[in-house]
């Protein structure tokens, strides 16, 4: 298949597009300038300049291509419009990639008994409201073999171009910069989780055998937030053992 990816140079994008291409399928990415098309073009990715914004280029290049991934943002209902415009009828595959923060709680460190599976009804947050609304229009998109993939905390090093996700890594930059590790509360609060090498072996087979209007989590364990930070000053006791660095 002919695959246009946005956000190819990211965590999640890389990582599909080299799935995908794995698998012996053609993929177009969207970047946003020369500097980032030149590295996913060394990572086999047929670059397309361009943004989230330019609803035109979505739509002609969601026209030309077998099948659609947006892994750049799950909040950009703009592009979202475009790409459906693009493949409206067409009956090709759209996957879209959104976040379980749609089924997060005000936990404030604190654990909870809820399970949410893919039946479960989603009552959001507010400030979740509008993805959780991108996720039904995809879902409900005449006409196209439309799937959600809805991420958990994706944790491992990147598999395409160099990026990194914006969960752990934030952790970890922000107890590199004050020298403390913190997490809300008593940090007993759980998240799902899964590897980036699984995420994006999912994907891969999303795109082929999935049912159109398939809503699914993506996951295959869960952590407390509390033991996660206590994992990055134990890892950052390790690499500071006979250095003489300075630890707080």
């Amino acid at each position: 298949m002919r695959v246009f990816v946005t956000g190819a140079n990211g965590f999640i994008g890389g990582a599909v597009a080299s799935a995908l291409i794995a698998d012996g399928h053609k993929v177009r990415g969207l970047v946003r300038d020369k500097v980032k098309a030149d590295t996913v073009a060394a990572q086999g990715i047929e670059p397309v300049v361009g943004s989230l914004d330019d609803a035109a280029l979505l739509q002609a290049e969601a026209r030309a291509a077998d099948a659609v991934v947006n892994a750049a943002n799950s909040d950009h209902r703009g592009a979202v419009e475009a790409l459906i415009a693009g493949l409206a009828g067409s009956g090709k595959p759209f996957l879209h990639s959104s976040g379980s923060s749609i089924v997060a709680d005000l936990a404030m460190g604190e654990p909870s008994d809820r399970i949410f599976h893919e039946g479960t009804p989603i009552k959001p947050q507010a400030e979740k409201a509008a993805r959780v609304a991108i996720d039904r229009l995809v879902l409900n998109a005449p006409g196209i073999r439309s799937v959600v993939l809805c991420n958990s905390m994706i944790y491992g090093n990147a598999l395409g171009p160099p990026a990194r996700s914006v969960q752990i890594p934030a952790l970890v930059a922000q107890a590199k910069a004050s020298g403390i590790a913190r997490y809300i509360g008593r940090g007993l609060n759980r998240w799902s989780n899964v590897h980036i090498a699984d995420a994006a072996a999912l994907y891969a087979l999303v795109l082929t055998r999935a049912r159109a209007g398939t809503f699914m989590y993506v996951e295959s364990g869960e952590e407390a937030l509390g033991e996660i930070v206590r994992a990055i000053v134990a890892r950052g006791r390790s690499s500071c053992a006979g250095t003489g660095c300075r630890r707080r």
